[in-house]
């Protein structure tokens, strides 16, 4: 498999893995060195190794990029055993025609003047590695487990992999 296909590869397990997840949250540093996380409304395309975020100009997220752009992604998906953690280069993007694609109408409830709204800006991240969990692990699912097991149930096994994105394409 050349570094291309290995990179589509594990773009499309992370495409799935995220599908239909709503919020992330989003892991910055703050002056201090310590970390700062917050929900953000994720987008509605399919991801393809770079992350979009609305955001105000002003927010303070804003400033902790600037400082250091190095961020983390997270996603959960609890009911289907699904969870991520994306790290990556975050930077700010002042592109109208971007924001016109990306643009849904539920931002209003967080943006009430929409793309007219001058504070408005994106947060773009390329991801640089990733990990995910799926599948019935941990003390979440240890007692029906259990229950399982005594009934002579197989279970499927559990995956957890890191991904790299870097370099890769």
């Amino acid at each position: 498999m050349t570094t291309h296909e290995k990179h589509e590869e594990n773009v499309g397990k992370l495409r799935d893995m995220i599908k239909g997840i709503e919020f992330a949250m989003l892991t910055t540093v703050e002056d201090d060195g310590s970390l700062r996380s917050r929900p953000m409304a994720t987008q509605r395309i399919e991801f393809d190794g770079d992350l979009y975020f609305f955001t105000k100009v002003s927010a303070p997220k804003v400033d902790e990029v600037e400082r250091d752009f190095n961020v983390c992604v997270s996603y959960a998906a609890p009911e289907d055993q699904r969870y991520v953690s994306m790290s990556g280069l975050a930077r700010l993007l002042d592109d109208r025609a971007k924001m016109e694609e990306l643009w849904f109408p539920d931002l209003e409830t967080w943006f009430p003047d929409g793309l007219q709204d001058p504070e408005l800006t994106l947060l773009w991240i390329s991801v640089t590695q990733a990990e995910y969990w799926e599948g019935p692990f941990g003390t979440l699912v240890f007692w029906p487990r259990v229950k399982k097991m005594a009934a002579g149930a197989r279970f499927e096994s559990d995956e957890n992999e890191k991904l790299d994105l870097k370099g890769t394409e």
